[in-house]
């Protein structure tokens, strides 16, 4: 399950990477670190109201205030009104991790005025390009209106963190204030932390191209194309099995950007494949295994084995580098490795010492085709779902060597990495450092918002309370072109660069960009009524969340829509409430839990131990294997165990494309209830903790790093949640504004002899509004 609390928090993750590379990582003396501690305090800098040392994100929503303060002149205060609902401001700071000690801790005061959604301190430990570990406060719920009060948050600190990121955020809408910030380690001040003594890695000593590969390419031939392509696989296959390499003796990329020069100027494919048997002894002998201590090879019955067959193949390797590569297989270390560790208590890969290079100025062709080579490899070896992306990954190594190898500045760079991170068809998997070059680009976007109904692309509500600048549209509009080109011709060009699992998260993801631009008036080509008529409408700032919009209702989490039909949210659940809803609804007929959206909190067990009568397995996983890189093998099983109190009415379950990851996770679990029905549409298909790769040029993806099946083995990955009882808005439920999917499960309650102007009023939004009725 996705390993953020909601798509807010995602959005932080994502911003303060980004921040991760611009920061000095050098070693600070206790001195520098109380420098750092007196910075702590929100003065404004010299051309703004910003805070000074800070970075703000977005800038406009975070001033600086000298009237409401905690102590001293300045406090920092996020302003989020509702032009910008939904929305997320963070302030960040980030510094070394050099530092030693069990538990760093965050201290501060938070003030709040009317906040819909949560305030908070936050605080993550970083490791060679991502997290490792993250609070946020999003379980505190300090929402509201409270005057000043302190808070902590502690991480222990990792042993392989190398940079502190830190901050204070607002999710939602109203008025933070924060002040008098304070850092500790082990309850001291941070400036008498003793230094960390870290031991050096082949990374910290071997510094031949930190300032570049020094490779300059104009073009390729299919000669080095090929000689590319085989030794791109090579370098994967000693990265993870050679036992110099996987120890961690060499400085693989390095060693990668010395041999390329090489096989570049290699005639044909005998002289580069004679390089790379030179290369490969250099790493020096390869000690053979004794009886104890050889590998054994993965069992047959695995979900998931290793595609080895290409390193017999003489007639593209010739003998030599063929029969190299059979020895170092046959003779490849156990147990740990350098280049990749298994999560603790998960299991999904963890790839440790990958560095970012966020320093290295593009274009650059060396470190280009290692950003390819590292992504590659990482879905050959470590990905559970490689086979269910339906790609023929040879071709895909082939087809983008010259794409990124070639790639003329930055952005063109990270335009072949999104085309590269799509194949996976993992909705996990975007260049999520990268979504602001992902087509179509802009700051602006018109203020409404589109869903994919019936086909179409069509307006389902608006981005702002503002009418004049929304006067032109209606709801359930029918987008046919914009700026005089056609729709299905932009989403054409758009789609290589959408990683998503299927089609359904793919068009949501679509939609949700579809009108992003410059920031400019543009014509818009609508069908609506039976005619083709023409707008034209200003594209404004985007504000607000990032994320698509959820289509659950607005308002209370649990209420009831009748006496006999109770209604739960997950977007704003509390796993601590989960008791107190489920004997809210004991005496209805049926409860409706809405998962058009991402859950607030974890509550597949708190949630789903009040709807099962007995031990109950839902899901089973699949592992990686160190010792066997490309194997999966079954682990442990999910299990639910019922509790006292249950829920005996029907139990009806939402989803939609909007619903992912912890989303489908929290279905597969109640879904086991007996009786349980699924109602709506294909969810995003992406289960299983996420696993982060960076990636050069301080980029950041993601894949999906355990594989989720249901407990029979059934697959989830792009599949998705498939419903029971199909249920889509449509056009004319649009223009209604009508919830069709939550109709049709009142309707699997109430039975068919129920009017249909009842089941509407129930389903209605307005409705939804009124209060809790008290049990």
């Amino acid at each position: 399950m996705l390993a953020m609390k909601r798509c807010a928090l995602f959005a932080l993750v994502v911003f303060s990477l980004s921040l991760a590379g611009q920061t000095n990582s050098g070693q600070q003396s206790p001195s520098a670190r109380l420098t750092i501690q007196e910075s702590l305090a929100f003065a404004p800098t010299a051309k703004g109201t910003t805070p000074n040392g800070w970075y703000a994100n977005p800038p406009s929503m975070v001033n600086v205030d000298n009237q409401v303060v905690h102590s001293g002149r300045w406090s920092v205060r996020f302003d989020c009104n509702t032009a910008s609902e939904g929305g997320f401001s963070v302030i960040t700071r980030s510094i070394p991790v050099d530092f030693a000690g069990g538990e760093i801790e965050l201290h501060g005061y938070l003030r709040t005025k009317d906040v819909a959604g949560y305030a908070g301190l936050w605080m993550r430990e970083d490791g060679e390009g991502q997290m490792l570990k993250l609070e946020n406060m999003a379980t505190q719920h300090v929402d509201g209106t409270r005057e000043w009060t302190e808070y902590t948050i502690k991480l222990p600190i990792d042993a392989d963190a190398r940079q502190l990121v830190f901050g204070v955020l607002l999710s939602g809408t109203g008025t933070l204030w924060a002040d008098d910030l304070r850092l500790l380690v082990d309850g001291k001040p941070i400036a008498e932390a003793k230094p960390m003594n870290r031991p050096l890695t082949v990374l910290d000593t071997d510094h031949q191209f930190d300032k570049g590969s020094q490779i300059a390419l104009s073009s390729l031939t299919a000669n080095q194309i090929d000689n590319l392509f085989t030794l791109g696989r090579v370098w994967g296959f000693l990265k993870y099995h050679d036992p110099a390499v996987a120890a961690g003796k060499r400085h693989w990329d390095y060693d990668l950007l010395r041999i390329l020069p090489s096989i570049l100027a290699a005639s044909d494919r005998s002289h580069a494949n004679e390089a790379i048997v030179q290369w490969i002894d250099s790493l020096g002998e390869i000690p053979a295994c004794n009886a104890t201590q050889c590998r054994t090879e993965p069992a047959n019955d695995l979900p998931l084995k290793p595609d080895l067959a290409w390193i017999h193949d003489t007639t593209t390797l010739g003998s030599a580098l063929s029969m190299r590569l059979q020895r170092i297989y046959q003779n490849r270390p156990g147990g740990d490795q350098f280049y990749v560790g298994l999560a603790p208590g998960v299991g999904n890969p963890n790839f440790q010492h990958e560095l970012s290079y966020a320093g290295v100025a593009f274009p650059d062709p060396g470190f280009q085709l290692l950003a390819l080579f590292r992504w590659w490899n990482i879905m050959q070896y470590w990905s559970p779902y490689r086979n269910d992306a339906g790609q023929n990954w040879p071709a895909v190594l082939t087809e983008f060597i010259p794409k990124l190898a070639l790639a003329k500045d930055r952005t063109a760079y990270q335009l072949g990495m999104l085309e590269l991170v799509a194949k996976a068809n993992d909705t996990h998997a975007n260049l999520w450092s990268s979504l602001d070059v992902r087509p179509p680009v802009g700051k602006c976007a018109l203020p409404i918002e589109v869903r994919f109904v019936e086909g179409q692309a069509a307006i389902s509500g608006f981005a702002t309370k503002d009418p004049a600048s929304t006067s032109a549209f209606r709801i359930g509009d029918i987008i046919e072109s914009l700026d005089g080109t056609p729709l299905s011709k932009l989403v054409e060009e758009w789609t290589p660069f959408y990683a998503d699992s299927n089609a359904a998260a793919r068009r949501r993801d679509i939609a949700h960009s579809l009108t992003n631009g410059e920031c400019k008036s543009v014509t818009v080509g609508v069908h609506r009524d039976g005619k083709d008529i023409e707008l034209h409408a200003d594209r404004q700032p985007v504000q607000g969340d990032s994320s698509p919009k959820w289509n659950d209702l607005p308002g209370d989490t649990f209420r009831l829509l009748s006496h006999d039909v109770a209604y739960l949210k997950l977007s704003t659940i509390k796993a601590a409430d989960a008791l107190k809803d489920i004997q809210r609804a004991a005496n209805t007929k049926g409860l409706i839990i809405d998962i058009r959206n991402y859950p607030s909190e974890f509550v597949p067990f708190a949630l789903g131990s009040h709807l099962v009568k007995n031990s109950t397995p839902f899901a089973i996983f699949t592992m990686p294997d160190l010792a066997n890189p490309g194997a999966f093998h079954f682990g442990n099983t999910a299990i639910i165990d019922p509790a006292s109190d249950h829920y005996n009415g029907k139990i009806l379950i939402l989803v939609d494309e909007t619903s992912v990851s912890q989303a489908e996770y929290t279905a597969m679990a109640l879904r086991s209830a007996p009786g349980a029905i699924i109602v709506g549409s294909t969810t995003a298909g992406a289960d299983g903790n996420v696993s982060q790769i960076p990636l050069p040029g301080g980029l950041s993806t993601m894949i999906s790093g355990i594989g989720v099946f249901y407990a029979d083995r059934r697959p989830t990955q792009r599949i998705g949640i498939v419903p029971d009882v199909e249920a889509k808005p449509t056009l004319s439920g649009i223009k209604a504004g009508r919830d069709e999917v939550l109709e049709t499960a009142i309707r699997q309650i109430l039975g068919p002899g129920v009017p249909e102007a009842t089941v509407e009023k129930l389903a209605k939004p307005d409705i939804a509004l009124q209060p809790t009725p008290t049990m």
